[in-house]
């Protein structure tokens, strides 16, 4: 997948997102109109109703109290005495004698007659202590006005019941009625919140969708550079040997000897250097496919590095490089699997000469902490970028190194090398600077 086609795919992410936004908050805004017009209608209708329902409670209620009234000047007695504390709560004043059967059985008639059609709770009141000395829930039945709803005392006032007091006052609140006009229209969850979460949702999988995307993109390019690689690095010695073997048939070296012997070693090397180059791809095959099974034992770590360092001599370092060694560790006796710490050290030397582009300079360290055993190896190579220190123990992975093409590898080496130390309960770390070098840092347990 090439940077134009995600490019694309990026393009059309946003573009869709911005779609759904869109629609979404056209939707949102129709709804939120809808709903407002809705509450609008609902408070006024609810408005229209709460006062026709006061305007025939007022009147119901001056009915009963003209009954109760026994004076001449009806008029003048009635004046201000009905007054509405909420739209569902009455009072009345009264200064007859009051018997609550009679009480009731007005306020039933007269809601009757109103069609008020509601439970109602009334209680009378005494004038001088503010207090109530009589109170009843009324329950209202379609079918029966306002009878008895079961058979407990609801309901139920005794005719027999005597009282002949006057200077009180009754009340009559209505609890089915709302106490006050309809509040803006609620719902348990805002729309826009909706909106967020399918947004969030939505944001998020692209995001994935994307890092996906990328993840496959790099891993396509280094399988490709990992291919090309393979085919240089087996192409070689398969293209030499072949050469000369066809020399060797070719010729007549009855009479040369030197040539005919200098000829089979070419491909001996050349053959010993492919079967290496096939075991190192086939053993890291092995490793993804099997669990790694280490064969632990207790070993000297300066004593593996004392050695990796004869070999680098001998190999390595014979244009004139060098490997300085500050083994300042007191405890360095470790448990772990002998053959695979020794590639491991390795592997990070042969990458600090591979990686340099003049004379090698290492530097090996060890020393002791209260995490472990560390190790270092530091060089004077080429460096790496902050970009490729997070991908270099990928497999198949190879830092670019710019005019220094006469680099050969698969990408193999530092994948292995954090495997195994991660194997033995360690860790790795990397420091580099671009033209000044790196710094491999390892750090295994003493237990």
């Amino acid at each position: 997948m090439n940077r134009r086609t995600i490019n694309t795919v990026i393009i059309l992410g946003i573009l869709s997102l911005l779609s759904v936004l869109g629609i979404q908050l056209f939707w949102i805004h129709k709804t939120t109109e809808a709903q407002l017009i809705t509450v609008q209608i609902q408070e006024r209708e609810d408005s229209l109703n709460l006062k026709q329902f006061s305007e025939r409670a007022h009147i119901a209620l001056r009915d009963v109290l003209e009954q109760l009234n026994t004076k001449d000047d009806i008029s003048a007695n009635l004046y201000g005495t009905v007054k509405q504390i909420r739209s569902n709560y009455f009072s009345v004043d009264i200064e007859e004698e009051l018997h609550p059967y009679y009480l009731e059985q007005l306020l039933k008639r007269e809601f009757d007659n109103q069609s008020l059609n509601q439970d109602f709770v009334y209680g009378i009141y005494d004038c001088y202590s503010d207090s109530i000395v009589f109170g009843n829930l009324i329950k209202y039945t379609k079918d029966s006005l306002y009878s008895v709803t079961n058979n407990d005392s609801v309901g139920k006032t005794s005719n027999q019941l005597k009282w002949k007091t006057d200077g009180h006052y009754f009340t009559v609140l209505f609890p089915n009625v709302s106490s006050s006009p309809i509040e803006v229209l609620k719902t348990d969850v805002s729309p826009w919140i909706y909106l967020f979460v399918i947004l969030f949702l939505l944001f998020v999988f692209f995001l994935f969708t994307l890092n996906v995307i990328l993840k496959q993109k790099r891993l396509s390019e280094v399988k490709t550079d990992f291919i090309n690689n393979m085919t240089h690095e087996l192409k070689t010695p398969i293209s030499t040997i072949g050469l000369s073997s066809e020399l060797l048939l070719r010729g007549n070296f009855k009479d040369d000897p030197e040539r005919l012997h200098r000829y089979a070693e070419i491909i001996y090397k050349e053959n010993k250097r492919l079967e290496n180059q096939v075991e190192r791809v086939l053993n890291v095959a092995k490793l993804d496919k099997e669990k790694l099974s280490l064969k632990k034992e207790s070993c000297s770590i300066h004593d593996l590095i004392l050695e990796a360092k004869d070999s680098f001599d001998l190999n390595q370092t014979d244009q004139g490089g060098e490997i300085e060694l500050v083994l300042d560790a007191v405890k360095d006796t470790l448990m772990v699997d002998e053959v695979h710490i020794t590639n491991v050290v390795y592997n990070l030397l042969d990458n600090a000469v591979k990686y340099c582009n003049q004379i090698p300079q290492i530097v090996v360290r060890t020393w002791n902490d209260s995490n472990g055993f560390n190790l270092s190896i530091s060089d004077n190579g080429i460096g790496m970028k902050r970009e490729d220190i997070k991908l270099i123990f990928d497999k198949f992975y190879r830092v670019p190194t710019g005019n220094l093409h006469d680099v050969k590898g698969f990408g193999l080496g530092l994948y292995y090398v954090k495997l195994i130390v991660e194997e033995h309960g360690g860790t790795i770390q990397v420091k580099s600077q671009i033209g000044k070098g790196t710094t491999f840092t390892i750090k295994l347990p003493l237990k």
